[in-house]
């Protein structure tokens, strides 16, 4: 089969993975924003934001080292049991060490001691579901990872669903029901903790077979190495932790105490109409990570590389414009409340962050294929400067939209900083002109569309049919090649 089509294919059923879960998880946002109020939203919101530091932390980079030691030569058995082996391991000392000290944990995060314990088990257990999902995507099982990943989503919003809409309904129509032992008022934020956690418990469950049908081994010197190959990952992760979630964290400690959640609230409700452009470069980065590893020693691979880019940013280019034209239908569907609604400017910003996120991780193959994964962390770090430095200035004069242009700005950085470094360390012939043409008419006719013409919808509609035009005139015979050939043209 043509690579690429192969490659797409797999994205398809990764994107449903992603895509279908997150769409189900989206539903989430009009129950959240219908139920609590900006300031508690904005609550959810930052003890999230912590959530996904410590998730980073579990993770320190064991994922993308598993991915390069098994498709990299060594005894594929062998990886896999080292892997397993420090994530369990590292897991139980968290674990540990995190409910000996729940208390300073909670007085340095703000968090409440009751949620700090959900918190604990719930990064526990998803830690320990890593590896044995990213060994479903380098045995190329998209399938069964897809159908994992939807129960998990599934699970967690019906639960959310039940203990959030139906059962204080069921209680005030009949107190005595058998469910009202269940019900405690003002509860609604350990409900949702509840929820995630029965989630992460049935998802280890429904992949224990790797942990149970194997004889451990541990190999020191290769886990040395991949902990090596992993450490610059660690960093990154951290970097693109706070590059996507501390601004929550600082918009609380910087904003005036009486404000400082509601506003949080809003700005993450909002943020959350960018997951459309998210859920495509996340389900595109998971298909293509198993191929930039798997086709690294194959003839000529930059070429590839480049063709998967250019199509990237072709079909980004659609969604960031989609999205912006219609934004407002979007906010009615989804964020139904209209004290969020304050917050609607950031959207086309954060729209186009994600989308130089999301060609940044197109660009990264080459430090990740050179085993050069520091200049990833370096790169990542620099985002994360730019985050901290414009939020913590700026958010005292003009509150969260301070936190959108820097998460803008950052992207964009480590966007060019990736493809600035990458050019003589590991050429690849991108079609910078294409790119930037592509890149450069989705974001004029989304600025037309969104701030100058006030977000029009016939205007708006009418420029996405434009740019849909041109796409079809310049790249119709090329995504035909792709689709329907059987081989790769020659030559």
């Amino acid at each position: 089969m043509n690579p690429l089509k192969k490659l797409f294919k797999q994205t398809a059923i990764y994107g449903l993975a992603t895509v279908l879960p997150r769409m189900m998880s989206f539903l989430l946002l009009p129950l959240y924003t219908g139920v609590l109020e900006t300031k508690g939203y904005g609550e959810i919101s930052v003890i999230f934001a912590w959530f996904a530091i410590f998730n980073v932390l579990l993770a320190y980079g064991m994922e993308t080292a598993f991915f390069r030691f098994y498709n990299g030569g060594d005894n594929k058995q062998k990886v896999v049991s080292t892997s397993l082996v420090s994530i369990m391991v590292s897991t139980a000392i968290f674990t540990i060490l995190a409910l000996l000290l729940q208390n300073s944990l909670a007085r340095a995060t703000g968090i409440g001691v009751e949620f700090i314990r959900y918190a604990i088990f719930i990064i526990a257990f998803d830690a320990l579901v890593i590896i044995p999902f990213a060994w479903l995507r380098a045995n190329e099982k998209p399938m069964r990872y897809a159908v994992v990943k939807i129960l998990n989503v599934a699970v967690n919003l019906g639960l959310n669903i039940f203990f959030l809409l139906v059962l204080p309904k069921m209680v005030q129509e009949d107190p005595d029901t058998f469910f009202g032992w269940m019900y405690r008022p003002d509860f609604e934020i350990s409900y949702i903790f509840i929820s995630n956690l029965v989630a992460s418990i049935l998802t280890l469950l429904l992949m224990l077979k790797l942990y149970i049908r194997r004889d451990y081994t541990f190999d020191t010197e290769l886990w040395k190495r991949m902990m090596r190959y992993g450490w610059p990952v660690l960093v990154a992760g951290i970097a693109f932790t706070i590059n996507e979630v501390f601004d929550r964290i600082l918009l609380e400690n910087l904003l005036p105490a009486d404000i400082a959640k509601s506003e949080v609230g809003k700005y993450s409700a909002c943020y959350k109409l960018g997951l459309f452009m998210t859920l495509f470069a996340t389900a595109f980065r998971m298909g293509i990570e198993p191929f930039f590893f798997s086709h690294a020693g194959s003839e000529n691979p930059q070429r590839a590389y480049a063709q998967i880019t250019n199509y990237f940013v072709v079909l980004g280019s659609i969604i960031l414009l989609a999205v912006v034209v219609f934004a407002d239908i979007l906010k009615l569907l989804f964020v139904r409340n209209e004290a969020y609604w304050e917050a609607m400017d950031i959207v086309p910003l954060i729209i186009l962050a994600s989308f130089f996120l999301g060609i940044y991780h197109n660009l990264s193959v080459w430090y990740k294929v050179t085993d050069k994964t520091r200049y990833g962390a370096f790169i990542s770090v620099i985002g994360a400067i730019i985050t901290i430095g414009i939020n913590y200035v700026f958010i005292p004069y003009i509150g969260y939209m301070a936190s959108a242009i820097a998460t803008l700005l950052a992207y964009g950085s480590m966007m060019a900083l990736s493809y600035y470094l990458g050019r003589s360390r590991y050429p690849v012939p991108y079609n910078f002109r294409k790119i930037t043409f592509y890149l450069g008419i989705s974001i004029l006719f989304s600025t037309l569309s969104f701030y100058v013409f006030n977000r029009n919808l016939i205007i708006g509609i009418v420029l996405l049919l434009l740019f849909l035009g041109l796409v079809y005139k310049l790249e119709n015979d090329k995504l035909r090649q792709i689709f329907f050939k059987k081989g790769p043209k020659q030559g």
